[in-house]
C-alpha cells in the first residue's frame, strides 16, 4: 500500500514516539550534554597550547565526541522505535568508530562549503550591488542543501552507509517533498520559540537582583530547555525519516502504520 508523506501524520507519529518513552530522551539528553561539557573540560586540560595545530585537534576531538553523542542519540530513537516490546542492551545505542568518522567527514565537507562561500564573499566585497544578491542566493542555497541532506546522519546509524552514499540517500528521499518539509521545519521552529518563551516568562518569576543566583538560574533554564527541545526535534527527525524512507519504498510496513 502506498504512505504518501503527510505532516500531520508525521507529528501524529513523532508524538507517540515522545509520549511512550520522554523519560528515557529526557534523561539521555541530559547525559549527553553533561558528558559533552566533562569531555570538553578534559581537552582543554591536555590542549591549552595556543597554536594551530592544538586548534585543530581540538576541533576535530571535540567533533568525534559530538558524533558518538549525536548518532547514539538516533540509534536510542530507532531503538525503542524498532524494539518497543523488547529488552535491548546499552551497546545497541552506541554507533561503531565508522559510523561516527562518517559523520565527522559531512561535518568537515559542510565547513569547506561554508568557507568557500566566505571566501568567495570576500574577494567579492568590494562589489555590494552583486553582494546584496548573492547573499540571499547563498542562503537559500544553504538553506536548499541543509533540507535536502538533513536525514544522512539517519541512514549513517539505520542503514551504515557512508558519507556520499548517505549523503544520496537523503537527497533522493526528500525529492518531492521539499515545501512539506520546509513547513514541518517552521512548525519544529515555532515549537522551539514558543517553549523559550514560556521558559523565560518562568524565569522572570525567580530572578532576582542577586546576579550569582540569576546566573544558576538561566543555567538551569537552559538545561531544562535544552532537554524539552533537543529530543523533540531528534525524535521528529528520525520519525520523519521513517515516514519518508516508507512513501519512498511505496511499501506496507506494520511500523509505518503504528508509528
Amino acid at each position: 500500500m502506498y504512505h504518501p508523506f503527510s505532516i500531520f501524520e508525521t507529528i501524529k507519529a513523532a508524538w507517540g514516539v515522545i509520549k511512550k518513552n520522554y523519560i528515557s530522551l529526557i534523561i539521555y539528553s541530559v547525559i549527553s550534554l553533561i558528558l559533552f561539557q566533562i569531555i570538553s573540560f578534559i581537552t582543554s586540560l591536555f590542549f591549552f597550547f595556543d597554536n594551530t595545530y592544538s586548534k585543530i585537534i581540538v576541533v576535530l576531538l571535540m567533533m568525534l565526541v559530538q558524533s558518538y553523542l549525536t548518532l547514539s542519540f538516533y540509534k536510542l530513537i530507532l531503538t525503542l522505535i524498532y524494539k518497543e516490546y523488547y529488552e535491548f542492551e546499552f551497546g545497541d545505542i552506541i554507533p561503531s568508530f565508522k559510523m561516527a568518522l562518517n559523520f565527522v567527514v559531512i561535518g568537515l565537507c559542510m565547513v569547506v562549503l561554508v568557507g568557500t562561500i566566505i571566501f568567495i564573499n570576500n574577494q567579492l566585497q568590494e562589489y555590494t550591488t552583486l553582494m546584496l544578491i548573492l547573499d540571499k542566493v547563498e542562503i537559500l542555497a544553504l538553506a536548499y542543501v541543509l533540507i535536502r541532506s538533513i536525514f544522512c546522519l539517519c541512514f549513517i546509524v539505520d542503514d551504515d552507509s557512508g558519507p556520499i552514499e548517505s549523503l544520496k540517500q537523503s537527497f533522493s528521499i526528500t525529492k518531492n517533498n521539499f515545501f512539506k518539509l520546509v513547513v514541518l521545519i517552521l512548525i519544529v521552529l515555532i515549537f522551539i520559540a514558543v517553549l523559550l518563551v514560556l521558559i523565560n516568562g518562568v524565569i522572570t518569576l525567580f530572578t532576582t537582583e542577586n546576579t550569582t543566583s540569576e546566573a544558576y538560574i538561566l543555567k538551569i533554564a537552559g538545561i531544562f530547555w535544552f532537554a524539552l527541545s533537543f529530543p523533540t526535534v531528534q525524535v521528529m527527525i528520525m520519525t520523519t525519516y521513517k515516514r519518508l524512507v516508507y512513501s519512498h519504498q511505496d511499501v506496507d510496513d506494520d511500523i509505518a502504520e503504528t508509528n
